[in-house]
């Protein structure tokens, strides 16, 4: 898990799951291109490595528009020279609600985000990577990209697309050095679980945590830290034949049944 000399890109840098493999990488050698719409939590991220003595930058960026993303990609190629890690990685979950009540202008924020935003990472970040003739990416999908999870059709179409996307892509530049792969991370002590239990119990989101969490065979939710491990690994030497496949992390939900529950009670 030797980082040193590499250059890490990671959307969604900010917070969360993002937060947790920039300051991964860096602690393995890394230098950091940190991309986020929250620009105050960006700098902070960055700064930290900083202060910690790493190297890194942070970049504003809205990933749903071309022009950022192209600008972070630029950015990181002038500051560092090459991209050799891609965490494709910014994400939102959007509302709990059934199909048949889903705020279409939602959906449509939802998508773009987590699918437009993927994509156009992938667009411009592939160019640099075919020209070095290498390079990992890491897209980040979800439980919800391999089973429904009802009253979040928004997010569970979001992510399916998100694991199509790293197939395809996987499958175009496997002979050009490069791999491709997805984490599917299931419940994760981020702001975004916090969010969904106080969409689900406004009063007393702390039931819906204490509930799902009883309900995961490992008791409890994933850290931050667990999925950036995997993130490393999949951009690591350890992984050096592994490309177009998907890595679950979720405690067992999955491989329990509990990846179909609904969250949503009528």
């Amino acid at each position: 898990m030797d980082f040193k000399g590499k250059v890490a890109l990671i959307t969604g840098g900010a917070n969360g799951i993002g937060r947790a493999t920039a300051h991964a990488f860096s602690q393995h050698g890394a230098k950091l291109v940190v991309v986020d719409c929250d620009q105050a939590a960006g700098e902070g991220v960055a700064g930290a490595i900083r202060q910690q003595g790493g190297e890194a930058r942070f970049v504003a960026a809205d990933v749903t528009k071309s022009a950022d993303v192209q600008n972070y990609v630029k950015v990181a190629v002038e500051t560092y020279g090459r991209i050799d890690c891609f965490h494709n990685n910014a994400g939102i979950e959007g509302k709990v609600a059934l199909t048949a009540e889903y705020d279409e202008a939602m959906f449509d924020a939802v998508m773009g985000v987590n699918v437009k935003g993927v994509f156009l990472g992938l667009r411009h970040v592939l160019p640099v990577m075919l020209k070095q003739k290498s390079g990992t990416i890491v897209n980040t999908a979800s439980v919800a990209g391999l089973t429904a999870t009802p009253g979040m059709p928004a997010y569970v179409a979001s992510k399916h697309a998100v694991l199509g996307l790293t197939k395809t892509a996987a499958g175009e530049v496997a002979r050009d050095g490069i791999r491709i792969n997805a984490v599917c991370p299931g419940p994760v002590d981020t702001r975004m679980i916090q969010s969904l239990a106080q969409q689900l119990n406004p009063d007393d989101p702390s039931v819906i945590t204490a509930r799902y969490q009883a309900s995961l065979p490992s008791g409890r939710y994933s850290q931050p830290e667990e999925v950036a491990n995997i993130v490393l690994y999949l951009c690591s030497e350890y992984s050096t034949n592994i490309t177009g496949a998907h890595f679950v992390i979720d405690g067992g939900r999955g491989a329990t049944g509990g990846a179909v529950t609904s969250i949503l009670k009528r």
